[in-house]
């Protein structure tokens, strides 16, 4: 039964069908993923690359070209070439699957003179501290939770934490995953009275919720609704309308009609929905009048074009209590945790990219863009000057550009992107060293097995020639064949 097994592992003919069954996979990828901003997706990971039977095709392909190895007794010196083909896709594959279980990439911003040393992963994690009174030695404890996710509209998604915080039960379960979320007010009688403060500025819009009685900062900018207080740009609803009294002079513009008016300091004037308001350096609109109801996890509407954010909304449950609540979050950003009290303790929940830090750190000392003549928005390149800061191996300058990589302690930093007003960068930061080296390697032994067997090819060519079992044009042609790849790979060099 073993032989006949490994008869079967070891056959050409299951070689055969690990590639066939691989090519079909990668091909229903890209359809799959055809028409999407990116690639892979979400969607096919979970489905094909990141699927138990991907990876195991792997498995199969290293039990498959080792087993050939002992099989074919390829590791004698007069098979070398084909040992050599066999062995550097074990290579390959085995630097493919550290790359996969082990390796870790994300991305780091940096401000013209300033240093960082931390980025943010390219993963998404959900994240759940519990807090209770539990105490060990008089030191509060907390229960922290962590789960890397990769959720998709196109997906079933779930995701189901259960824990036990000093042997309280606590259920944390997915209800719905919404691409391109926000925050919004969900008329409801029981709610209490809310007003909607979108800010406007250069990062774009950000929602805010004035709750009756309550005073917010927004930008240094003090906010009261029903609670008139001194310095605080305060609002006031009642039944003859919605007023604003600012301690600031500034302007306001109707924005169905271009109408244009002055809000002037210290005085009680009517305040005009869907219109905005500039006072100083800060943008405000207030697009709905109070409403009366609950501040909930809602899908963004169609004629928005920024989708930056994405929303979860969860049910959890402990000690017979039961609520929902939703988290704005998605990859690539760090939201601020959300709280809920329930069932006496403290749950705190938060949705995107977890920080990493470097173990040293990076300055950056100047952002350039070159564009094309003529242009405005047409870059031509750009890059970044750059000094690293080591206490262990010292600091040395760096100019990060398009194929120009900086690699220091495992780390690989590419240009990615830059800001707006270009006076900051973006690097995609890479931590994949074994991975990388191993997978050289494999295709280092591939390239000189190909050109092994190759010459192998000429020889017997050439023996044929001379023994007339073969005519002078065949011979030609497998030389020419032979002089064109070592042509091409001169030039690729």
């Amino acid at each position: 039964m073993f032989k006949k097994i490994t008869n079967i592992l070891f056959s050409t003919r299951f070689t055969a069908v690990l590639f066939i069954v691989f090519a079909g996979a990668m091909i229903a990828g890209t359809f799959l993923d055809a028409g999407q901003k990116t690639s892979p997706t979400p969607y096919t990971r979970t489905l094909i690359y990141n699927a138990w039977w991907f990876e195991a095709i792997f498995v199969f392909f290293m039990i498959n070209f080792a087993g050939n190895i002992f099989k074919y007794k390829l590791y004698k010196k007069e098979k070398w070439a084909t040992f050599m083909l066999h062995i550097s896709f074990v290579f390959i594959i085995l630097g493919s699957v550290i790359t996969r279980y082990a390796s870790f990439e994300g991305v780091m911003a940096i401000r013209e003179g300033a240093t960082e040393n931390k980025f943010l992963s390219q993963k998404t994690y959900v994240t759940t501290y519990i807090d209770g009174d539990y105490k060990i030695d008089g030191v509060a404890q907390r229960l922290p939770i962590e789960k890397e996710v990769d959720f998709s509209p196109r997906l079933k998604n779930k995701l189901s934490i259960n824990a036990k915080y000093n042997q309280q039960p606590v259920s944390i379960e997915l209800l719905k995953f919404i691409e391109g979320a926000e925050e919004d007010i969900i008329p409801d009688e029981n709610g209490e009275n809310y007003l909607k403060i979108v800010e406007a500025g250069d990062g774009g819009a950000h929602n805010h919720f004035l709750k009756e009685g309550q005073i917010m900062i927004i930008h240094n900018v003090l906010f009261s609704l029903n609670s008139p207080t001194k310095g605080a740009v305060n609002i006031t609803n009642n039944e003859d309308g919605i007023f604003v009294e600012s301690p600031f002079e500034g302007e306001y513009m109707t924005m169905a009609t271009n109408a244009r008016g002055l809000l002037v300091k210290d005085s009680i004037q009517p305040l005009h929905l869907r219109s905005r308001y500039v006072f100083g350096s800060f943008q405000m609109v207030l697009p709905k009048p109070v409403i009366k109801g609950k501040i909930e996890i809602v899908e963004k509407s169609k004629f928005v074009n920024t989708f930056d954010e994405d929303g979860l909304l969860f049910k959890i449950e402990t000690n017979g209590e039961t609520k929902t609540v939703g988290v704005l979050g998605g990859k690539g950003l760090i939201s601020s945790f959300k709280k809920v009290e329930i069932g006496g303790l403290d749950i705190y929940l938060q949705f995107g990219a977890k920080v990493l830090e470097l173990p040293f750190s990076i300055k950056l000392n100047d952002f350039e863009a070159e564009r094309y003549p003529g242009t405005e928005r047409g870059y031509s390149s750009y890059s970044s000057q750059v000094t690293v800061l080591d206490k262990e191996s010292g600091d040395f300058d760096y100019k990060i550009f398009m194929n120009n990589i900086l690699q220091h302690k495992g780390y690989r930093f590419f240009q990615s992107s830059f800001d707006p007003d270009e006076k900051g960068t973006v690097l995609s930061v890479n931590h994949d060293f074994w991975g990388t080296w191993i997978t050289y390697f494999g295709y280092f032994m591939l390239f000189f097995g190909l050109i092994g067997l190759l010459i192998f090819l000429v020889y017997v060519f050439y023996i044929l020639y001379k023994g007339r079992k073969a005519n002078n044009k065949l011979f030609l042609i497998c030389l020419f064949i032979l002089l064109n790849i070592f042509k091409s790979e001169y030039a690729g060099r």
